[in-house]
Parts: structure tokens; sequence; C-alpha cells
């Protein structure tokens, strides 16, 4: 394996990054506001604290869960190569 195949390959552990941290926003807003869906930005039955809130909560979720992601694909191809990815 080379550095080329790395790109590639951290795009579709982004991906399935971003599908995880779908799932795992779903739950934990289902948890703590009782709703199964997040408040949209436009949707006027809810107040600016609840759309921003909701909004940061997700913010944080996805970051989180993509620094994980790519922090397990770079090591993961380090196991594979012995290279780390960013390194030339």
């Amino acid at each position: 394996m080379n550095k080329a195949l790395y790109k590639p390959l951290s795009w579709v552990v982004g991906a399935l990054g971003g599908i995880l941290a779908g799932q795992v926003f779903k739950q934990v807003w289902s948890r703590v506001a009782g709703e199964d869906d997040a408040p949209d930005a436009t949707d006027r039955d809810y107040t600016w604290r609840q759309v921003v809130v909701a909004a940061a909560v997700q913010g944080a979720i996805f970051g989180a869960v993509k620094a994980a992601t790519e922090r397990a694909g770079a090591v993961g191809y380090r196991k594979a190569t012995g290279d780390w990815p960013g390194d030339d």
C-alpha cells in the first residue's frame, strides 16, 4: 500500500463516520429532548435557544466522531504499512 491509497480510504472512513455520527446524534437527541428529530433552523415551533442548542450538540458529536474516525484510519494505515499518512 502506498500513500496514494490513503486519501480514498480516508474518504470511505469519513463517510462511514458521518453515518455513525448521525445515528449517535439521533439517539442522544431523542434521550435528551424526548423527540425523534432535532429542530430545523427554519422551524417556527422552536425557540432560538432550542435550535442553537440542537446545532451545538450535533456539531460537537460530528466533530468528535470525525476526529475519532480519522485518527483510527491513520492508526490502521500505519499498522498496515508502517508509515504515518501525514509524513512525507
